[in-house]
């Protein structure tokens, strides 16, 4: 089993950055592939970036796709999202999941994170 603890939300001007990360507890980090979701008010939560365990494969939605960058540490438990030029539309609450096996492009992650608020808003 793992734990997850998002950081990195905020408030932020459109066109600003934010990096995110999720620290995860358990020495089988390096197993699992993460993702990152958000959640919009009112709306689904959806899957916004993904990497397998190795780093080696990433996922992107197409509304992010050149402006968000995923990425892992395997040796500080770590995964991050470099978010830059950030609009209105992109607030919501971002959490980061994990799961072994199978696809990263789904919405079908065994653990979560508790989530941190990120608002784009001048």
């Amino acid at each position: 089993q793992v734990q997850l603890v998002e950081s990195g939300g905020g408030l932020v001007q459109p066109g600003g950055s934010l990096r995110l990360s999720c620290a995860a507890s358990g020495r089988t980090f390096s197993r699992y592939s993460m993702g990152w979701f958000r959640q919009a008010p009112g709306k689904e939560r959806e899957l916004v970036a993904a990497i397998t365990w190795t780093g080696g494969r990433t996922y992107y939605q197409d509304s992010v796709k050149g402006r968000f960058t995923i990425s892992r540490d395997n040796a500080k438990n770590t995964v991050y999202l470099q978010m830059n030029s950030l609009k209105p539309e992109d607030t919501a609450v971002y959490f980061c999941a994990a799961k072994i096996g199978g696809t990263i492009a789904t919405s079908q992650y065994d653990y979560w994170g508790q989530g941190t608020q990120v608002t784009v808003s001048s």
